[in-house]
Order: structure tokens, then sequence, then C-alpha cells
């Protein structure tokens, strides 16, 4: 007999003891047909719980045999308790489970079955129907025999239970009379599928059918004489569902893909438009509405071409293809399962798996009812989404792919006259064209409507008590109510408009360690020794410029700014906390001369942008540290020359011959040279503005345009992009910056820093190759700030170089600032992604809010 398997799932065995069950599946085991893991025995965890395999209570005094059977009872709920908790594990991993028992009794069979069907897998009995006779003979011959009297009884309950076991639903019943001349055929998962030489995902094509040519050719296919679209490197297509409905050529798209899979072209996934064609074309009392009339229509126009006959043929085999399609695909890449394709959503338990219940939630994602308007409110199924599995989708028309936790939303509405839009794998890259027209004819345009409430105010009722923000970089990173508070508080007062604070740039951490060399604090070699221990060889060193942090803002004209930020300015200039740099007038100064520059140029037509983002530092100093400057650090130096020239005055006036007074007079020396070099430093970086055209600005990440970000570029890309700003700005200047990738640069790296920082420079920043970093999946420091010995004075004190000082300074615990740096490092990367994909000021401000609220958290701000 052909016994089929399913890839995952039960294989009940039923029969009494003696059947052949455990004799059957060691055969398989010998014969490698199946894995000794795969097999779950009952006697063996009655062994595993007590020792024990067989309590033999025959022959025994009544009292004696009832205890017997009382503790074998124990054992056996035991074993069978561990037994299903095993089983139930495996059926959460999509593993295949043979079940050794008898399972003779109904509610034994029925506690798989719920099994199954919780973990949505295949279950799938074997009977085992041996005459009694033999049961019997075999039962003498084994160790442990249960006995003659016993095996009748189990002979009995499973005569009068085999009848009703075809009935109660199991994938597949096999029925034996005999255990050899079995051939055993396990299939594969239907729905895993190797990526081989890569996937092309389509987004929701809804009849669209010129679009999905156009995208085709774009990515690469070619139509050969058949009129099949193949690409030239072996690369397939799929669909993600929907492919037809509201657009105007559905059932030429149906025909389209029935074709390229029926060639092995192409894959298509189930749907809920393609659901209810379905269950149309299969003669079911189905109302066609939100435009899968036009379905019926072309099935119309068909028939009046080319006859009936032809027509009920196309119906029938598009019929089959559609209730045939999966509710999603599982794509690996050298065996592991890094992507997975469906159309409206998946859980993570659900992956690989199929059943009534995944087939529904693949169709229509996660939904909590529906609303005043009859349409389905959706719940954000990708909030739950724990694994590094890539999941494709669509469904939900945005006007960007959206990716969000680890999950790409692609469908942007091509049929409401968005894009079509395709995700290549394992590239990872965007291809899309934009729709020739509106083909809804709705005026319930989810792109309009999105982008209608794109910009309207954030609920501020979602993060007043504490939130937690979901970034690709980090993780889930949670806010607390205690410093959310407070931060809310200062946005509504004080900042920018939140429709234009879209990023605050990320605090630095200077290096893990303190300098293990005498008389240093900070040095190169230990932020140097940190990123070669996190395996990274090639590092970028730049100047640090002693100036203010500020963000860009930039746009290409006042149309462009009311289009993303619904605001009518050429731009803004704002700080690390989110307040305007400059004053009203004096902004409006730079913009304005930044914008007329970088039109002369023709930057933001080069770059095909409507929009520019820099993260930059801008100079002097005094331009925003007036107030510490004066009421600080002026202030301070003044008071310590003065005290301290005077003292050392009458000390020389004293000294004599006293030892004691010349070692004092030797402090004050040093003292007032220290005092002296804290003026120095401060002073270094001042310098008066007589007008805007003075003022520096010094960008070194160019963060996005408007559309894309810069994320995956290294930052010698973003140094000669800063380099191009400056040749056709003045306000732009570059950063010096070298390269660390041996000894020998390494050596000129700390010589370049010692000179700088000699004359009182602030110092440098190291930075890996590329903007985001990670050793072994873990997200490194961005980069690392080493500041200098003069400049130090200003920030520890002008004697903190003094023995006792530095020796206290050097267990400085920097711990808590590399944290917040990830952490605000990583919201920095969300919120921007977020914006230029389009997504709401809302999903944008959380990222802003939870930095400026970890700003709250007190950090030592020497650090």
């Amino acid at each position: 007999m052909k016994i089929v398997l399913p890839y995952a799932g039960i294989v009940l065995l039923v029969g009494p003891s003696n059947s052949g069950k455990s004799t059957l599946l060691k055969s398989m085991i010998d014969n490698k047909e199946i894995l000794s893991s795969e097999v779950v025995s009952s006697d063996e965890f009655r062994v595993l719980v007590s020792n024990i395999e067989f309590i033999d209570w025959r022959e025994r005094p009544k009292d004696e045999a009832d205890c017997l059977f009382d503790e074998y009872q124990n054992i056996s709920k035991e074993a069978f308790s561990m037994m299903d908790s095993v089983i139930e594990a495996r059926c959460r991993l999509n593993k295949l489970t043979f079940v050794d028992a008898t399972h003779l009794h109904p509610d034994d069979r029925k506690r798989y079955r719920s099994l199954a069907r919780k973990n949505h897998v295949p279950i799938v009995a074997i009977v085992l129907d041996i005459p009694l006779d033999t049961l019997i003979e075999r039962d003498e011959q084994r160790d442990y025999s249960r006995g003659k009297r016993r095996i009748k009884q189990q002979y009995q309950v499973f005569k009068r239970e085999k009848r009703f076991i075809k009935k109660e639903g199991y994938t597949s019943t096999y029925l034996l009379n005999e255990t050899n001349n079995i051939e055993l055929v396990r299939r594969s998962n239907p729905i895993e599928i190797d990526i081989k030489h890569g996937i092309d995902i389509i987004g929701d094509i809804h009849g669209c059918y010129d679009e999905m040519i156009l995208v085709l050719e774009k990515l690469g296919y070619q139509k050969n004489q058949e009129g099949l679209y193949i690409h030239p490197n072996g690369r397939k297509f799929i669909s993600i569902g929907d492919i037809m409905s509201r657009g105007p050529q559905s059932l030429k798209t149906m025909l389209f893909f029935l074709r390229h899979v029926q060639n092995d072209l192409a894959y298509m996934i189930d749907s809920n438009h393609g659901w209810k064609i379905a269950r149309w074309l299969d003669g079911r009392n189905v109302t066609l509405n939100h435009g899968d009339e036009k379905v019926a229509e072309d099935f119309k126009q068909y028939e009046e071409e080319f006859g009936m006959k032809r027509t009920e043929e196309i119906k029938c085999a598009l019929k089959e293809f559609l209730l045939q399609a999966p509710s999603h695909y599982v794509f690996t890449k050298n065996g592991v399962q890094t992507l997975i394709c469906t159309h409206a959503g998946i859980k993570d338990e659900f992956i690989g798996k199929q059943s009534h219940d995944i087939s529904d939630f693949c169709r229509y994602g996660d939904t909590d009812g529906f609303d005043h308007t009859g349409k389905p409110i959706r719940k954000d199924w990708f909030i739950n989404h724990k694994t590094n599995t890539l999941v494709v989708w669509g469904h939900d028309p945005k006007s960007q792919p959206l990716l969000i936790n680890n999950t790409i939303n692609i469908d942007q509405g091509v049929v409401f006259g968005g894009k079509l839009t395709a995700f290549r794998f394992p590239e990872k890259e965007f291809v899309s064209i934009k729709a020739l027209k509106d083909y809804s004819e709705s005026t319930d345009n989810p792109l309009k409507e999105w982008e209608e409430k794109r910009l309207a105010p954030p609920n501020i009722g979602k993060f007043i008590n504490g939130y937690s923000v979901l970034t690709e970089e980090l993780g889930e990173v949670q806010i607390h109510q205690d410093i959310v508070k407070p931060t809310i508080d200062t946005i509504s007062h004080f900042t920018i408009p939140i429709e234009q604070l879209i990023y605050i740039p990320p605090t630095m951490s200077p290096t893990p360690n303190a300098s293990s060399l005498d008389n240093y604090l900070e040095h190169p070699k230990e932020a140097i020794d940190y990123y070669r221990s996190q395996g990274i060889q090639t590092m970028f060193a730049e100047k640090k410029h002693m100036g203010s942090r500020a963000i860009l803002f930039l746009f290409k004209n006042k149309a462009a700014a009311k289009k993303y930020v619904g605001i009518d300015t050429l731009g803004v200039i704002y700080t690390r906390r989110g307040r305007r740099f400059f004053d009203v007038s004096t902004e409006e100064k730079l913009v304005l001369k930044i914008n007329k520059d970088l039109h002369d140029y023709g930057y933001f037509e080069k770059y095909d942008t409507e929009y520019l983002l820099l993260d930059a530092e801008i100079m002097p100093w005094n331009l925003k540290a007036k107030e510490l400057i004066s009421n600080q650090y002026a202030h301070v130096s003044e008071n310590a020359i003065l005290d301290r020239t005077k003292l050392k005055e009458k000390i020389e006036a004293a000294v004599g011959e006293n030892n004691v007074l010349k070692g004092w007079l030797e402090e004050y020396q040093q003292k007032l040279e220290n005092a002296m070099t804290f003026k120095e430093v401060f002073q270094k970086y001042c310098w008066d503005i007589g007008d805007a055209n003075q003022i520096q600005i010094a960008p070194f990440h160019i963060l996005a345009h408007s559309n894309e970000t810069f994320f995956d570029q290294s930052h010698i890309w973003h140094m000669e992009m800063s380099r191009e700003l400056s040749k056709h700005s003045s306000l732009f200047v570059e950063t010096e910056y070298k390269i660390i990738n041996d000894k020998a640069s390494e050596e000129e790296v700390i010589k370049w820093w010692e000179d700088m920082t000699s004359e009182g420079h602030e110092g440098i920043v190291i930075k890996p190759e590329f903007f985001i970093s990670r050793n072994k999946g873990k997200l490194i420091q961005p980069a690392i700030k080493v500041r200098g010995r003069k400049y130090l004075n200003i920030i520890y004190g002008m004697d903190y170089l003094l023995p006792e000082n530095l020796v206290r300074l050097k267990n400085r615990n920097t711990g808590k600032k590399q944290k917040l740096a990830l952490r605000e490092f990583a919201l920095g990367v969300e919120g921007i992604k977020r914006f230029v994909n389009g997504e709401s000021i809302e999903r944008v401000h959380e990222c802003v809010l939870a930095t400026l609220a970890m700003e709250m958290d007190p950090v030592d701000p020497r650090l």
C-alpha cells in the first residue's frame, strides 16, 4: 500500500497492542524513510517519567492489583501529558510527528485532532487492522505481555471504533491489515520555494495590465515568441494577490498569470478579491461589488467575442487556478526561510502552514469589525511580527512602500492612480511604475484619504502615558511616562512646527574606556580598538567642528514644502532640541541664499529631489552659546586668571628659600597656565558675526532626498557630497577627514589628532566605514568622539589633568551614554525612513518625541 505523508503534522497510529505499530515505525527508521526524532512513543514516555514501561498486576491479590493499577494509571497520565507537550511543540515548529500509542478511545483521537487544528497542521490516521489470533500470538512472544484478556478487550473496542475513524475528519486515513509491502511517500511543503536566481514580488495589480507589463520590462523580463515573459537570468515573479477587480483589464491579467504559473515562470497568492471571484466562478451566491463587477463585464465581453463554450472553459480553468492559490509562499535562500509573501498579513505562527483560518487571515488581515461606512477596521498585525524573516504584503494601499517591523507593504494603489511597485529579492530594491490614470472611478480613494490625513495632528493620547517605538535597527524602544509629559509640553511651546520636525540628531558617546596613557582622559586608540573588537577593519575619522549641531530641512520651492509639510516655506534650520536655530529674519536670509545657490548649481534637478535633509555643524560656537560663554566660561576664566595671578605674585614675593612655598608656587604657576589654556580654548571658537555670510555650515550627513535615504552609503560618500555642496555655496564648508585601514593610517590619524588638539581644537569623531554597522547582527556605536586634552579643560574644569582629578575621571561610566546614543540613533533613522516613505506625521512624530524625551533622562552632560 502507498502511504502519502504530509510535510508536517501528526501521524496517528491506531490499533490494539501488538498490531505492529512500533515494528512498522522501526522499519521506517531503519530504511531512513523517517527520523527517530519524529517518533513519539507512549511506552518510551512511561519509562522517561517513571523508569517503568509496564506494570503487570495480573496474578496479584486484589488489594495489590488495585494499587498497581492506580500507579500505572498515574504513570500513563504523566507520560501522555509530557508526550502531548512534545507533540504540540513539534506542531508549532511545523514538524512531522508519528504518535505510537493505541488510540482506541474516541477522546484520545479527538485530543490530537484538536491539537492539529489548533496548530494548523494536517493529521493522518494509519489504522492497523490485524486479526485477533495474530495479536494474541505476538503478545505471548513479547517481554512484557499484556495478557490475552486485555488484548481481547482492546480488540473489541477497536472493532467498535473502526467504522467511525474514517468519518472523524482526518486529512487522510489508511487502513492496513499487514505491515509489509508499504510504499512511503513524503511530501515537501508545497508553499516553500527556493529563490534560486531571484524573485520579483509585484504589488496589487487590480487589472492594470499595461502597468504590469511596464513593471516586468523594467525588471528585465523579455517577451518570447509564445508571449511569455522570461527573465534572462532565470528570475521568476510573484503576485501578492488582487490581480483583478476595479481596473480595466482583469480577465486579461488573470489569463496572463494562469499561463505563466502553468509554465512555472511565476507564482500567485490567494487574496480577498481573488477568493470572491473564485467563488463566483464556482456558481456560489456572491455579490459582486467594490470593483468585482468589472470582472463580470470582462467575461461578458469575452463571451460576445469568443462564444459561450470557450468562455466556460476559461471560467473553469480560472476557478481552479484561483481556488488552488495558497495563502502565502515561503521563500528560502540556501535552505533558510528568508522571505514570506502574503496578501494582507500573516501571524508568525502561521508561517509555512495552511488552514482555513490562515487563509482568511492572509486574505483580509487582522480586522476589528467595521466602521460607520461599512469598511473593515484594520488592525496593525505587523506589530506582533517578531522574527527576522521579511514579510512582503499588500492589500492596504499606501502612497510609498511601507517598511514596518521587518514587513514591507508594496501596494501603492496603482488602480487608484498611484504606482505599481515591485520588490526585487534578495537585492531588496524597489521598482515602480506610475499609473497611467486613476481607474477606480471611486470617490473613496484610499491614497487621497491617506494624503489628506498624513499631516493631521498626532493623537497625544497615544503617547502621554508612555509608549514604545518599533525601530528597524534596534527593535522596540520603550519611552517612559515620566519623561514623555514634560517633552510634550516643551514641543507644544518651544519647538518648530512638528510637520518640519522630522529628525533629532542622536547624542554621541566618548570612548567606552578611558585612555590607558598618562595625562590623557580620551585618546583615539581606545575608539579604534573598540571598532576593531566589533569586527570593523575600515574606519573613518573626521575633524570635530567646535560649533552647534543643526538640522537643515531645505525645499526646492514653496510648492514642494506645501506638499510634504503643509507649510509655505523654503526651509528651516533647527537645533538638537528642535528649536529654531536663528531668529526668523536671519533664517530666511540664510535659507534663501542656500536655495539660490542650489538652484544655480542645479542640485534639485541633478538628484531628482524636492527637498534636502542635512545634518550639520554651524559655526561659530558663540552663535548659540553666547549665554554659556558670557555667564560661565568667560566669567570663570577671568576670575580664575585674576585670582591665580594675584596669589602667584604674593607667593613669589614671600618665597625666599622656603621650600614649602616653592612647591606651592610651582603648583599655582601650573594652575595659572591651566586657566590661560581654558580661556584660549573657548575663545578659539568664537568670532564676531558682521553679517550672515560669515556663518559657516559644515554638513557631514546627507540624510535624505524626497525619494530616498542614504543610510546605506559610506561616510566617504557623505563627505564627498558635503564637498560638492561647499563648492557651490559660500555658506558651506568642507570637513577634514582621514581613513583608517591599517597600522600606518592609524598612526597617521593619531598624529593628526595630537597636532590639531595641541592647538586647542576640539578633536575628531571616529566612525565605522558605513553609516549603519553591525557586529553579529547587533547594532554598534555609529560614532565615537575623541576630544583633545586642551579642549577637555572647558568640559571637566581647568584643573582636570591634576593627578588626583584624572584618576577619578578615568573611572567614569559611559555605559548609559552608549545605550542612549544607540537608541536615539535608531529612532532618528526610523523617523526619516517613515517620512521619506510618505507615512503620517504621527508616525514620524513618535520617533522625534521619543528622542527628545530621552534627552530629558539625566546623563552626565560632560560625556
